[in-house]
């Protein structure tokens, strides 16, 4: 009889103990694969979201009207429109209010202040057409 040669009983367990950890091989492998997917997709949503800055609605405290204006919305504190000053350029024809875009790009040494919409129309100045609430 052979003694390298393995009986039938003992052929058929070991063939099955090897496909038992086949599969549990592929049981991991495709575990460890959905883990580092889930992992990834986290990954880059997390990198999508910190990319966009926002920025913060900054309080100003403006001397007219009283109290502070959002330079976001030009609102007051208690939620009305700020009104009473009016800002233009000496070289310009526009007025705005103060909180618009047209007036932050308005050096400082070239603005002129209005203490109404009457007064910059008198001195011929129109109101701009991006500052909402003129």
């Amino acid at each position: 009889m052979c003694t390298s040669c393995m009986s039938l009983p003992d052929l058929s367990k070991l063939i099955k103990s090897h496909a038992i950890r086949e599969n549990l091989l592929q049981d991991v492998l495709i575990s460890l694969l959905i883990f580092l997917s889930i992992f990834l997709a986290f990954g880059l949503g997390r990198l999508s979201v910190s990319s966009v800055v926002k920025e913060p609605v900054k309080l100003e405290n403006r001397a007219f009207g009283g109290g502070f204006v959002s330079s976001e919305t030009g609102l007051g504190a208690s939620g009305e429109v700020v009104a009473g000053e009016y800002v233009g350029s000496k070289n310009g024809s526009k007025y705005h209010l103060p909180w618009c875009p047209g007036a932050g790009q308005i050096n400082d040494e070239n603005k002129v202040w209005f203490s109404s919409k009457e007064d910059a129309e008198s001195r011929g100045y129109t109101p701009a057409l991006n500052c909402k609430g003129i």
